[in-house]
């Protein structure tokens, strides 16, 4: 890195960590060869198996797997992948969902020296089938379980069940890849309307592992967490600086994972002691009331704006992360004080270490502290680039003017940030139109292409509402030329084809034609407001029967913003999702004064099986209760005398 980068007050970079030099590594070249030897991720995990084999590395539910166990499983999958053929720059994805066999198959793949490529099996077919086309995978690891939603090509799914019941030899790890190697691929919403691949290297992936534990002093002793789908980039973290260490990863339920108290409880009894949580979930829970004995020391976010501090008290430390896909999960890093300026958001930290961040003007020129400009980030963690994108790659991966090695390059964030008069980092929002939704990085123009190609559709628009961040939604604008209102239902079923669920938009509004600027431009300022009559719903809305029901319908139509939520209409398909349930189950338990666990909303998403619950829950309540209170209970939750709980 230039010495001119390190002095300015406009850029900052930390220091390494390690004895040699981990900058990014372009084609060609590597890190020494000894040196790299001696950092490799899978020797590194191979030596915790064999000082330590009855130590914890994997536990999910009952399930409790020793290094030694991790260790002989993947070295299976790796044996059988290098009998397929695997070497480095070979891609193989996985298409598991959160689980064990899902972290010891990307292990495994390592081992073999090739590049994983995580999918999501709750994806569309055909999302998933560009995807691994795109990548130029030849193998696919997956489970017969996921065999209706796992795409045929021109590439060889393999069965990790009877991986694990087959006999391979063990393979001596000694035909590691070099740092320039490719060590995963990871697709994000892409402007042009398909997905775009980010290429991370090992050498990348690496300086994140090493600052990782560098930074939070992680231990063998340590138990951490793995939260996140296997295809968000945050999943790469939570799983190599813990497996490297020795440390133990605990892998919670997805009802444990997605309701902040159960998530708490879990924590504490578990005795976990670094956790990440996306940022609209961690803003709750640090405001929850926690045991002070509580093990857990630190508590990771990021993936989204944070917008509140910690209150004074908290037995652990918040520490905000900020970091595209294409730098290697994060750039910058900071703890968030126990107090802050109640006019200004919690920075996104400093850079983290061998990482430089300029921010800079529309001619690429320094700002001064306490102005906004875009954020560049330069070093270790940056991209080899984007899959088949050889464009797009020059146009966001570009030279380092500051820099007197040629090969250096800065990624072009696309978000606007002013340094602080501390040498943090504020973080100033978006320059073009890509929005966040509960922690998702979605580019409009990806939703838009899908929607136009519905065939009643002859152009469309999609935006966030204005809705507060931890409930922030898609809105779609549509110009038809049909002389009928769309099927909201249909809409969403043929998007469910196209794109994942949380791309699929919570609102589709029908106008005649889309509002221009005379640029030709969409104006914004002119679009209709989510709320007026031209807002779609499904034909057939059966209306509320009971004055139960009414109340149930009117809180999930006031929290999903319609006019009106029929009893059969299921509360994720009109575009609910688990953190904005849990508003749903907060205004449940202060409208009818019960407790009902958020599992219960993905069991029962309709206003008619929520009336039914909340009914058997006030019951269960009124025979617990004297006369007198439980005639109290019934006149609050009956509008009609004659109406029975």
């Amino acid at each position: 890195m230039s010495e001119p980068a390190r002095t300015s007050p406009h850029s900052v970079s930390n220091p390494n960590p390690v004895g040699f030099d981990l900058r990014r590594q372009t084609p060609g070249t590597s890190i020494a060869e000894s040196s790299f030897r001696d950092i490799w991720l899978t020797k590194r995990v191979t030596t915790q198996a064999e000082l330590h084999p009855q130590r914890i590395a994997l536990v999910a539910d009952d399930e409790v797997v020793t290094y030694a166990e991790l260790w002989q499983r993947a070295n299976q999958v790796a044996r059988c992948l290098r009998l397929l053929q695997v070497r480095p720059e070979t891609v193989v994805a996985v298409c598991l969902d959160r689980s064990i066999e899902m972290i010891i198959s990307v292990l495994g793949i390592v081992m073999a020296g090739g590049a994983y490529l995580p999918l999501d099996p709750s994806y569309p077919g055909e999302r998933l089938a560009f995807m691994l086309k795109d990548a130029g995978a030849t193998l696919l690891l997956t489970r017969q379980q996921f065999g209706n939603s796992v795409p045929t090509g021109n590439w060889q799914s393999v069965d990790v069940d009877e991986i694990r019941s087959s006999h391979f030899a063990l393979l001596p790890v000694d035909d590691q890849p070099t740092g320039a190697n490719l060590a995963y691929v990871i697709y994000t919403s892409g402007s042009t309307g398909r997905p775009k691949g980010v290429q991370i290297t090992y050498a990348s992936l690496l300086n994140l592992v090493f600052w990782h534990q560098a930074t939070f002093a992680v231990q063998p002793e340590d138990r951490a967490t793995q939260l996140v789908s296997p295809s968000f980039d945050a999943a790469v973290w939570e799983l190599w600086p813990y497996l490297t260490a020795g440390a133990s990863i605990y892998l919670p339920s997805d009802i444990v994972r997605s309701e902040p108290g159960a998530l708490r409880d879990w924590l504490v009894a578990k005795r976990i002691t670094i956790t990440f949580v996306p940022t609209p979930l961690a803003e709750r829970m640090i405001h929850l009331t926690w045991p002070h004995d509580t093990a857990l020391r630190f508590l990771l976010t990021g993936a989204d704006t944070l917008h509140s501090y910690p209150p004074p008290g908290l037995p652990f430390t918040v520490v905000n992360n900020y970091g595209p896909t294409e730098c290697t999960v994060v750039a910058s890093s900071g703890a968030v004080p126990n107090s802050g300026h109640s006019d200004q958001l919690p920075s996104i930290g400093r850079p983290i270490a061998n990482t430089e961040i300029f921010i800079l003007d529309e001619n690429m020129l320094r700002v001064p502290t306490g102005v906004t400009g875009e954020l560049y980030i330069g070093g270790a963690g940056v991209a080899r680039g984007y899959v088949n994108h050889p464009e797009l790659t020059a146009n966001r991966f570009v030279a380092n003017p500051f820099s007197t090695n040629t090969n250096d390059r800065l990624y072009r964030t696309g978000d606007l940030g002013q340094y602080l008069a501390d040498g943090q980092i504020a973080f100033k929002g978006r320059i073009d139109d890509q929005i966040k939704v509960r922690g998702f990085r979605i580019e409009p123009d990806e939703v838009i292409a899908a929607l136009n190609f519905y065939p009643e559709i002859d152009n469309s628009f999609v935006v966030a509402s204005n809705d507060p961040p931890d409930s922030k939604r898609l809105v779609a604008y549509i110009a038809s030329h049909s002389r009928s209102r769309l099927n909201c239902s249909a809409l969403r079923d043929f998007l469910s084809e196209r794109l994942p669920e949380y791309m699929i938009p919570s609102s589709f509004l029908q106008v005649a034609s889309l509002p221009m600027t005379a640029n030709g431009k969409i104006d914004r300022e002119r679009l209709p407001p989510v709320d007026s009559d031209n807002t779609l719903y499904d034909e057939i809305v059966t209306l509320p029967q009971t004055g139960l029901e009414t109340r149930v319908a009117a809180i999930l139509a006031n929290l999903l913003k319609l006019k009106r939520v029929g009893i059969h209409d299921n509360f994720f398909l009109l575009g609910g999702h688990s953190l904005l349930g849990i508003h749903v189950i907060g205004r449940i338990q202060e409208e009818f004064g019960v407790e009902l666990p958020l599992f219960r909303l993905f069991e029962a998403p309709t206003v008619a099986a929520l009336s039914s619950e909340i009914e058997r829950l006030l019951v269960v309540k009124v025979q617990a209760m004297s006369e007198e209170e439980a005639e109290r209970l019934i006149a609050t939750n009956t509008t009609d005398r004659n109406e029975r709980l």
